[in-house]
């Protein structure tokens, strides 16, 4: 993956599991995942402007959120991912706009590197 490519994550792997447990305790659960997707709904809608043209998104509710900050309203399906999660054109978007939305149970370990790897 090129540095353009770089995952930005709010999954917490062991080196941070307890700062995670130590955010939903002081926030709460929901408001805690609220937050997340507010923060990755609003870089997808800054990257869009400042003209990255893919954006894959783990998570089904922080899909939900990112489309809508995109403004997302019709999505053209293309090349299938992994099982059941394909690269979209976001239709009628100011500038091309690839997405991939996947919730947390589609796909492989190595899910972004293969999608990344489909387009230009």
């Amino acid at each position: 993956m090129t540095g353009s490519d770089t995952p930005i994550t709010a999954a917490a792997g062991p080196s941070i599991a307890e700062e995670l447990l130590e955010s939903q305790a002081r926030y709460g659960t929901l408001e805690a995942g609220r937050k997340v997707e507010e923060i990755l709904s609003g870089l997808a809608a800054r990257l869009q402007k400042e003209g990255f043209s893919r954006i894959v998104v783990a998570g089904g509710e922080t899909s939900g959120a990112v489309s809508l900050a995109l403004g997302v309203r019709t999505l053209r399906i293309g090349a299938e991912i992994a099982p059941g999660v394909p690269w979209c054109d976001v239709v009628g978007s100011e500038r091309p706009l690839a997405v991939a939305l996947k919730s947390g149970n589609f796909g492989c370990p190595t899910f972004f590197r293969d999608a990344f790897g489909m387009l230009p």
